[in-house]
């Protein structure tokens, strides 16, 4: 009969070797798990290619666009230290979508240039159709052009508020002096034509 030593003994081996194969397992697990997470969502593309772009890094940048478009890849000194936001992502079958949206850091002012990234699965992996999201860009002036529309309404509207007080005045004078004037008229019209009293 074994002794209730040897039986821990031999539990306690048992118990390490079984230990080593779930840690080996899991390590194998974790080691699989990390290999698919280098394909990126549309979202993780649009923001690892366009900060390439603003440090002015075009080898890591042609690496997140289409094969075909990767030769239009060009350093962008408008966009050099710029920030980015990404927004709403449609994906519709092989292409996506990436509302973009670029501050420049331009000393004069921090412009604003809002656009969608467009994007195309290529050997399973979401790129950068960059001639698409270039013709996206070059449509922007149009969008500047109703930004500096908004802006002068908005500085017609700071206008007219600002003069709302001295409209206000003017009514309230105009209203005084019409009174006035309404009263005289009834008090001349009494004077030239009395009421008979009975």
């Amino acid at each position: 009969m074994m002794a209730y030593k040897d039986m821990l003994q031999i539990l306690y081996q048992n118990y390490t070797k079984h230990r080593v194969s779930r840690l080996a397992g899991i390590l194998s697990l974790l080691l699989i798990l990390s290999g698919c997470q280098t394909i990126l969502t549309p979202e993780q593309a649009t923001t690892t290619f366009w900060k390439a772009m603003a440090n002015g890094d075009l080898a890591s940048a042609k690496k997140y666009t289409t094969l075909e478009t990767q030769y239009l890849v060009t350093k962008q000194e408008n966009i050099m230290g710029a920030s980015l936001e990404t927004g709403v992502i449609v994906i519709d079958g092989l292409t996506a979508k990436v509302a973009t949206v670029i501050t420049l850091k331009n000393p004069e002012s921090n412009k604003l240039l809002s656009f969608d990234t467009v994007l195309l699965k290529e050997n399973d992996a979401w790129k950068i159709d960059y001639r698409q999201t270039l013709s996206n860009l070059s449509i922007l002036p149009f969008g500047e052009v109703i930004n500096s529309l908004r802006a002068i309404g908005d500085v017609i509207n700071k206008k007219m508020e600002e003069q709302i007080p001295f409209f206000e005045n003017q009514i309230r004078s105009f209203s005084d002096q019409l009174i006035r004037q309404l009263d005289e008229f009834r008090h001349q019209l009494e004077k030239t034509n009395p009421t008979e009293k009975p």
